[in-house]
């Protein structure tokens, strides 16, 4: 059995006006997807009013805590001494959140005490990754 780790955090939307728009956020990883982690926006949270869920490299997470890291469609860079500025482009525009970067070091913490970097392989299950890329039965 796998345990997901799942952290809710504070984003930060930033905007033109002078006033950021404080979001709640939920950090996830599974380690039977040891190389992702996924953030998801509530759908009160969106202008679409759906869920909204965002999944990127646990390596880019970590990147850009500490320099400009990513190049596409999630972009991730340190913002001041506290937070950390996730950037996610989609055909609609671009939004940008700032989060604390002590809850994203906390969460990273939790997950490399789950999975640690380069065990990620371990944690794969390639026959099932196999089957459900060949449209087989599990």
């Amino acid at each position: 059995m796998s345990t997901v780790i799942q952290q809710s955090v504070q984003a930060r939307m930033v905007a033109s006006a002078p006033r950021m728009e404080t979001l709640p956020a939920t950090l996830q990883y599974d380690p039977k997807d040891p190389f992702a982690v996924r953030m998801a926006f509530p759908a009160p949270a969106t202008l679409e009013n759906t869920e909204v869920s965002w999944e990127f490299s646990r390596e880019l997470l970590a990147a850009g805590m500490d320099g400009p890291a990513g190049v596409g469609d999630v972009r991730v860079r340190p913002f001041g001494y506290d937070r950390t500025v996730l950037e996610f482009h989609a055909a609609e525009g671009i939004a940008m959140v700032h989060v604390r970067t002590a809850e994203l070091r906390r969460f990273l913490e939790r997950a490399q005490g789950m999975v640690p970097v380069g065990d990620e392989h371990r944690f794969l299950d390639l026959d099932r990754s196999l089957t459900d890329l060949l449209g087989g039965p599990c």
